[in-house]
């Protein structure tokens, strides 16, 4: 692996291998090794999956980033969603993109996986226009605050 170099602002919060780390000051740091990491507007809280394909990214987060016991939990709610999803939703191609997404998440590569799935957040917000941005958060469901660590 090559090394990644990222450049962080103050209050910026980063989560390597399930640690949350929250920079103090404007920082730039080297990963020189593999790791399981999002940052920034990447990280989606409890509170922001408060639609079905957010849910979905905040599940495969949890696969992505969370511990083992976490990951996997967080890969069957990500199956168990994605599946009423597509019961749900009329398009054939955000079908087939959570297909990929799911897909690649079987094969651990969740980062891929969260990309894929933020297509379907954007196509949610279209389809739903302003009702999905003006709603307020419902409450986490006890399976996902289950898969979540603050």
């Amino acid at each position: 692996m090559s090394n990644l170099v990222l450049e962080l602002r103050q209050g910026d919060l980063m989560i390597v291998n399930g640690a949350p780390i929250r920079f103090r000051t404007k920082s730039r740091i080297e990963l020189t090794a593999r790791a399981r990491f999002l940052f920034g507007k990447q990280i989606m809280t409890p509170d922001e999956a408060h639609t079905p394909a957010r849910r979905i990214y905040f599940a495969l987060q949890t696969a992505y980033i969370g511990t083992p016991d976490e990951r996997e939990r967080g890969l069957v709610s990500a199956r168990d969603l994605i599946a009423e999803f597509k019961q749900a939703t009329t398009s054939r191609l955000a079908c087939e993109i959570l297909d990929d997404a799911l897909a690649a998440a079987q094969a651990d590569e969740c980062y891929r996986a969260l990309k894929l799935v933020r297509r379907i957040i954007r196509h949610e917000e279209a389809v739903m226009g302003g009702a999905i941005s003006s709603r307020a958060p419902s409450a986490a469901s006890q399976k996902e605050r289950m898969i979540c660590r603050p």
